[in-house]
């Protein structure tokens, strides 16, 4: 289709469901949520329109304008099948079909407007003025006064076979049975029989799903979609954004005094270990990205909406530029103006893109463990185990003197450490701290004199090759790449599990 097409099937539902007056509005009434959702369904003109409880939450007027509205596009040549748990009488009556189903067996399934008679044939007489809908459940729950051991005068009497399976018989068990006899059933299954042409194989469960439109183009609107809710949604995130701030400006004070010479070394380091913490606490909340739309994506996905890949990398996309690029670029760059942190164009930037792959190598992580868990998931709390361990086993690295050997092949699967010694390659290297017009050698304790930079990475068991700084960022690209396509894997096999 066109986009000038396109367009005309959109005002064609709109108009349809009659929403002309509030097209360009938030969604805010109950009446609205259910006949825009009702118009996501027929956007693609369906011949068959499954809806579940479209009803549920909406009040006597509501309810009954929606179902008249389903029953107007029904005698347009649509299917339409839905779920109801008790509905009013005025909307029972706008049935064309019912199926009653409890505890898995088929109670009737037929013509809306014979089922009392029906009931009444097994013996079950619907009071008058009584909601028909209520008197099947109350039947079925055992609670209905109106079952009786005996079919009235002009029903005939109820044979042998009959008052077994409805007198002695538990309730449902004793309807399915009566069903199975009835001539509603056998209509029913004839009307199989010719439409599958006498074929009993049943089609697969799963299918293929076909898409008309290319991955560059529902990439693009799954970004576009997301970024519409971050602007309609925009005060939390500009809050979030402000504290980050106020939190930058806050540590850097607290790091204000800092001087660059060898009396500084340690609180330098420390300040590069808060640059690290920062990027993993703040990217924990990385696992709301699809577990706030799980039910939307599932049901848009087996729509055949969008394809998996293109959901997940728009996603992924917008999160990463606007949810962890901006957080991370004005922390860094606030405590990096307010300490003094080495010059030079090439060094932000290496210190930029080190803290943004920390960012982004624990998100992948945190969606890899909990893309398919809820929110109260034991999985999740991983995450925490995991950053509380590695965080701390990296805070003593800063003494280097109480590193346990035995538990060095650990920092191989921490993103804090791959994160933190990069940071300490870029910020020490070819520093001098024994040579400036405020610093002389007596500010430096003998036992602790270091002058130069590399002598401090080397206490800390780094090359001073470029390699040694490239290594860490290669480290964290592998995680990434990992942990993504674990967290992709998921998704793609999310719908089997719903």
């Amino acid at each position: 289709m066109t986009k000038h097409e396109k367009d005309e099937r959109i005002k064609v539902v709109i108009e349809e469901l009659g929403l002309d007056e509030v097209a360009d509005s938030k969604v805010r009434s109950g009446e609205e949520r259910k006949k825009t959702s009702i118009a996501m369904g027929l956007i693609t003109d369906p011949s068959i329109l499954f809806l579940d409880e479209p009803t549920t939450g909406l009040d006597f007027s509501t309810a009954n304008a929606i179902v008249s509205l389903l029953k107007n596009i029904s005698e347009q040549g649509r299917t339409i099948i839905f779920s109801f748990h008790q509905p009013q009488h005025s909307i029972f009556k706008l049935f064309d079909s019912l199926t009653i189903l409890a505890s898995g067996k088929l109670m009737y399934h037929g013509p809306a407007q014979k089922a009392l008679e029906y009931f009444k044939s097994a013996g079950y007489h619907c009071e008058h003025l009584n909601n028909p809908l209520d008197f099947f459940l109350d039947v079925i729950n055992g609670d209905s006064p109106a079952a009786v051991t005996a079919m009235q005068e002009e029903g005939g009497e109820a044979n042998e076979t009959e008052q077994l399976l409805i007198g002695r018989l538990p309730v449902i068990k004793g309807l399915a049975q009566f069903y199975s006899k009835s001539p509603f059933y056998r209509e029913t299954e004839t009307e199989l029989e010719r439409l599958s042409g006498g074929q009993h194989s049943r089609s697969p469960t799963f299918k293929e799903i076909t898409y008309v439109t290319t991955f560059c183009h529902q990439f693009r609107w799954i970004f576009w979609r997301s970024f519409r809710n971050l602007m309609g949604r925009l005060k939390p995130w500009i809050v979030e954004i402000f504290i980050i701030f106020m939190l930058g400006l806050l540590i850097g004070v607290t790091f204000l005094g800092l001087k660059n010479d060898c009396t500084e070394i340690q609180n330098k380091a420390w300040s590069l270990y808060v640059l690290t913490v920062f990027q993993c606490v703040t990217s924990v909340s990385a696992r709301e990205i699809f577990l706030m739309e799980r039910n939307l994506f599932i049901l848009e996905y087996i729509s055949g909406y969008y394809r998996v890949s293109s959901y997940f990398l728009g996603k992924l996309l917008f999160e990463f530029l606007f949810r962890r690029f901006f957080p991370s670029f004005i922390f860094t760059g606030i405590l990096y103006w307010i300490l003094g942190l080495k010059r030079g164009i090439t060094a932000f930037l290496i210190t930029m893109i080190t803290t943004l792959m920390v960012a982004y190598s624990t998100t992948a992580m945190i969606l890899a463990i909990g893309t398919r868990e809820n929110a109260a998931s034991g999985k999740t709390r991983l995450v925490t185990i995991y950053f509380v361990f590695m965080l701390v086993f990296l805070g003593m690295s800063l003494n280097f003197e109480t590193m346990a050997p035995q538990l060095s092949w650990l920092q191989y699967f921490s993103i804090p450490h791959y994160g933190y010694m990069a940071l300490q390659h870029n910020e020490f290297l070819e520093q001098k701290f024994c040579s400036g017009p405020n610093t002389t050698m007596s500010n430096c304790r003998p036992s602790f004199l270091i002058c130069t930079g590399e002598e401090f990475l080397i206490i800390q068991g780094l090359s001073l090759s470029p390699w040694s700084l490239w290594i860490n960022h290669l480290g964290l690209a592998c995680m990434m790449f990992v942990f993504l396509v674990i967290a992709y894997l998921k998704m793609l096999f999310l719908k089997k599990h719903s």
